[in-house]
Formats: C-alpha cells, structure tokens, sequence
C-alpha cells in the first residue's frame, strides 16, 4: 500500500497482453471491498460491499480490463486540495511541494506515477480536473447524469459526476468506454472555439493555453459569459445544503474531522428556501451556458487560474474558480496539460462541451494533443499505450 492506492490482489485467470489496469476512487463501491469516502468514521460503520457500484458493469464485461486497487481521497470528497491526514496525502509525482489537487487526489497519482492506466474518480465542483491539472495528467468530466451513480458516495447528488483520469486524452477515451460501452469519439474535432477570460488568472497561465490554441490551428474567438461569477452562491448553497441533507447523521461523529464538520454545520443553515433559490438559479445558468455554445462548438479556459500551490500555503487559493460553475451546469468539461517550459507543473487547458458533448470534447483534445509536444517531465509508466 502507498498514501494513494491500495492494491487488490490479480483475479485469477488475468488476461496477458495488452491489459487496461483500472483504479478505483474509494468513494465507489467494489464488491468485496469497504469503501471508506476517506472518513474514519465511515470506515469503522462500513461493511465490505457486496456488489459493485453501477459505474463499474463496463469495466467487469471489459476482458482486457483489470480494477487494481481503490485510490486515496480527501475526507467525504469535500476539498479540492487532496490532503488526507489519517488515510495519507499523495503525493505529486510532478511537484512533490505542490498539492495534488482533490478530491480525487489518489486517483490523479496513481496514473501520473504510472500504477495505472485509467483511473475512476468522482467531480462534484472540480474533484476530476483539479487533481488533473495539479498532477500533469488528463480529467474528463462528463455530464450530470450521464453515468450512473448508483453505489457511489454521494458528496451533493445534484451536482456528482463520475468521470476518467489518464495519462493522455487516449487514456481518457479508455475510460469513457469503459463508463459507457458503446460510446465513441465524434469524426471532428470542434470547428469554432470560445475562449473564455477571468481576471485573477495568472498571466503565464493564459499565455500557455493561448499558445496551446494556436498551436492546434483552432479558430478561436472571445466569448463572455457574464453569469459565471454569479453562480458561486448557487454552487454552494446546493453542495453544503445536500451535503447535509445526505450526511448530517456524521456531525460531530467520532474520527470525522475538522474541515467536513465545518461543512456539515454550515449546510445545516440552508433553508430549504434558500435551495429552492439555488436550484432556479441553475436553471439560469444553464440557459446562458447552453445559449453561448450554440455559436461556438466548445469553450477554452484554464483549469485553474494559478500554478498549484504548495502544501503548506493553499489556504487563499480559488482552486474550484474556474470547475465549480461547470458543475453547476452540469455540462462536461475536460483538462489537459500543454507544454509550459520553465513551469513545475505544467498548465492545464480546460474545454467546456454542450450536454452529452464528450465525443466532441475528446476528439477535440486528442486534436490538439496531437499537434503539441508532451509537457513536463517523463515518468515512467509500465505497460502498453493505450489507443482511443
């Protein structure tokens, strides 16, 4: 075991070859494993489980695909930053003073150090991306709803997605396939792309997604979105609201900590008025999203507006600026590194879609993947590529 996954041991009759190792966000069910959600509380109430959560019936029909081990996480799926100090914090492969970003920090490691190849995580306001971009690796969030939730931890059941981290966007179409079989990647890229601007982001951060664009050959034009930073009240009315209306029972529990109770209490105030309120303003939201993606096929943004902070200084860090709203949406987004020379992680694209828009997301990633050269540095991964 290490602070970012717990392996399982290989199931007998193993196939050989070119085998898909899959690891598991322990926020999600597996027959015969305790899922913990990274809490002590729970882990000392837990059972091991005994059928797999609903997200998991592709990878077991999946010959070629084999569940590793279950991946470390922030406490209940609560932070962005990727720290667990009883489970263990993992630590980034890129940056080892950096966080690794949460909260599906695990799962984010454990492809960027190469003990898989695709990883499940949970994104409730960025727990996809954000590991993604702090560890060099690619995150696809893919529409509210789309995947199955059924024996997964619940964070805020309105706004949680299951979604894939890899190595590269192949490894993400990987993983989307093994979400939903059957699904596939569009024929064309995007033919138009919206790029989207924040003050706060840090000028090398907009500098390296600009390059990026270019580079691909995109046509790109400015676009605004207005309601973006309007949605931070809805956003988190609903996650704290449901987080309480789903886990109240764990206030003050034995070996819950300081951070999740702080959350628990807060969304113990949330009338539900007030997220009656919160739920008409998505509803608003939406409709601008929706309303500014029919003029342009995809919109760019980074993924986070900084470099990733360090371990020991992330407390003023707006780490869910720029995911947060996307999930409040409940469109899919996906992040990518792009060469950033001189930079200890490198920068991470973000492309927003239309609803059910992965196939249009993922080809366009794998396009602009395919005219850039690989950032950071190499790290050695065991095993055959993976190919969309």
């Amino acid at each position: 075991m290490t602070a970012w996954i717990t392996r399982f041991d290989p199931p007998p009759g193993e196939p050989a070859g070119n085998v898909v190792r899959v690891a598991v966000k322990d926020a999600i069910d597996v027959a015969g494993s305790v899922t913990t959600a990274g809490c002590v509380a729970v882990r000392a109430r837990a059972v091991p489980a005994t059928v797999d959560a609903a997200c998991l019936a592709g990878v077991r029909a999946d010959r070629t695909a084999v569940i590793v081990g279950k991946t470390t996480l922030t406490e209940l799926c609560v932070s962005p930053v990727g720290d667990n100090p009883v489970f263990g914090t993992p630590v980034n492969p890129l940056a080892p003073d950096r966080i690794p970003g949460g909260s599906s920090s695990g799962s984010a490691v454990a492809v960027a150090a190469g003990e898989a190849d695709v990883a499940l995580g949970t994104d409730t306001g960025g727990s996809v991306r954000i590991p993604a971009a702090c560890c060099g690796v690619v995150g696809l969030k893919p529409t509210w709803g789309r995947i199955p939730t059924a024996g997964v931890w619940p964070l805020a059941p309105s706004l949680d997605v299951v979604g894939a981290l890899a190595r590269d966007v192949a490894g993400v179409v990987t993983g989307m396939r093994l979400l939903e079989p059957g699904w596939s990647v569009a024929a064309r890229p995007a033919g138009t792309v919206g790029r989207l601007r924040f003050a706060g982001v840090e000028a090398v951060v907009d500098e390296r997604v600009d390059a990026a664009l270019s580079a691909a050959g995109l046509d790109v034009c400015e676009v605004e979105l207005p309601g973006w930073d309007a949605t931070v009240d809805a956003f988190y009315a609903i996650i704290l609201g449901e987080l309480w209306r789903a886990h109240h029972g764990l206030l003050d529990a034995a070996g819950v900590g300081d951070h999740v109770n702080g959350g628990i209490r807060v969304g113990r105030a949330i009338t539900d008025e007030r997220l009656d309120e919160a739920y008409s303003a998505r509803l608003a939201w939406r409709a601008e999203l929706t309303a500014v993606l029919e003029n342009v096929d995809v919109l760019a943004l980074p993924t986070l507006p900084t470099q990733p902070p360090t371990l020991d200084d992330y407390a003023h860090h707006r780490l869910t600026e720029l995911t947060a709203p996307v999930n409040l949406a409940g469109n899919p987004a996906l992040s990518m590194p792009v060469p950033s020379p001189g930079l200890p992680v490198p920068v991470s694209l973000q492309l927003i879609g239309p609803m059910d828009g992965e196939d249009l997301l993922c080809a366009t990633a794998l396009a602009i993947e395919a005219r850039l050269t690989r950032p950071g540095p190499a790290i050695t991964r065991p095993g055959p590529g993976l190919m969309p």
